[in-house]
């Protein structure tokens, strides 16, 4: 007696596991878009941030140079929002000077820009120029 030969099923996917792949090929590249989105948002607001501060720095260093009745003179007039130049310009910077004691005056520049999200960012650099010169300084970003 002969017996039949028993034929294989032919190899295949089913449809719920093409489904099943394809969900989880999605996630991944939904993912990935989302971080590639976060890190782009990040490096352009470290740009700004370092651009800012070089725009703080300098004016700063602007500041240096005057003597303690220019310094007062600045102060009288009030807070002043500086006029920047060329690729400054896309920041707001806004200068202000308030006493602390005597012989102590408190330096605050605070720049403002629009990152690439349209969100508004802000950085601080506070001084503290003495009636004999200028001390040290502390940055700040928000």
């Amino acid at each position: 007696m002969i017996r039949p030969v028993r034929q294989r099923p032919a190899a295949a996917y089913t449809l719920v596991e093409v489904m099943v792949a394809s969900v989880v090929v999605l996630l991944g590249i939904v993912t990935a878009i989302g971080v590639l989105q976060r890190g782009v948002r990040s490096l352009d607001y470290a740009r700004n941030l370092t651009s800012a501060s070089q725009v703080m720095q300098s004016e700063l260093e602007q500041l240096r140079l005057l003597n303690w009745t220019q310094i007062q003179a600045l102060q009288d007039a009030g807070d002043a929002n500086l006029a920047l130049a060329g690729a400054a310009s896309r920041y707001t910077c806004v200068r202000s000077i308030r006493t602390i004691k005597a012989d102590m005056k408190e330096i605050t520049l605070t720049a403002t820009w629009r990152g690439a999200d349209g969100r508004e960012h802000t950085a601080r650099l506070v001084t503290r120029y003495g009636r004999n010169g200028l001390n040290d300084f502390v940055s700040t970003a928000h």
